[in-house]
């Protein structure tokens, strides 16, 4: 399709380092606000599209990092997770939202069949189907593989707030999951929990259960809160205790 070749739409996943040599996958399926000037914001004041609504702040910056620092491939969004969530599945009321947390979305109200399939056709497919050809390529060669989704969550949401610095989200994959936290738990002053702020679910989530648990891949979704993140030596700090709690489970196997 022409329109996303256009000025203004961006590839939908940016490819980093895809031939790295690690056995951990990346991805950052809310890594972009960006939203072509068609859509006219949504109809939302621009001030909304920095909020948590628009993407997760900060987790690009921190995908971005990992990936240097484990020599790992990573795969990121292109798109505001407003126009189309790729971590919901298709169809379902989180995919494109009408509203989200409290605030109303007006470009997605209404919607008809021809724009939902253009989004998916232009921003959602693009991204799982470059993840899934990548996943199958490893398969194929026999390298091992192990899949962490980065996130970032609001500080507080709908006047509840979320005391956790971090959580680690898993179904299929809890040894992956708990090495992560036994990982991240050597800084005592960290409140870290597994499956917070939520829980997957497979009607409300998709990279988890499609490209982890449905292949027999072990993969966790890490979620930073925000806040965390709103700087350049939070993101570093951030990415440096990944780093070092991600490898834990590949040092684990290989004993």
């Amino acid at each position: 399709m022409a329109a996303q070749l256009a000025t203004g739409w961006p590839a939908a996943v940016d490819v980093l380092n895809e031939n790295g040599r690690s056995d951990i996958v990346l991805l950052c399926e809310h890594a972009s606000n960006h939203i072509p000037a068609e859509y006219g914001q949504l109809g939302l004041d621009i001030s909304h599209l920095q909020r948590h609504i628009a993407w997760d702040i900060g987790a690009a910056e921190v995908t971005r990092r990992l990936s240097v620092l484990l020599d790992a491939p990573a795969f990121l969004s292109g798109y505001s997770r407003l126009l189309i969530d790729l971590n919901r599945p298709l169809g379902t009321s989180g995919s494109i939202p009408v509203l989200s947390e409290d605030t109303d979305i007006p470009g997605n109200i209404g919607l008809d069949p021809s724009e939902r399939a253009r989004r998916a056709e232009i921003m959602f497919a693009p991204f799982h189907d470059q993840v899934a050809a990548h996943l199958d390529r490893r398969a194929k060669d026999g390298r091992p593989t192990r899949i962490a989704t980065i996130h970032s969550f609001t500080p507080v949401f709908l006047g509840i707030s979320r005391p956790w610095h971090a959580g680690v989200l898993y179904d299929r994959a809890g040894d992956f999951g708990e090495a992560i936290l036994a990982g991240l738990g050597v800084d005592g002053a960290l409140n870290v929990g597994a499956n917070v702020p939520y829980v997957i679910s497979r009607d409300a989530d998709y990279a988890v259960p499609i490209h982890g648990d449905d292949r027999g891949i072990p993969a966790v979704l890490i979620e930073i809160r925000q806040d965390l993140l709103s700087s350049r030596s939070g993101i570093e700090a951030w990415a440096n205790r990944l780093a070092a709690a991600l490898p834990a489970q590949q040092k684990e196997k290989a004993s």
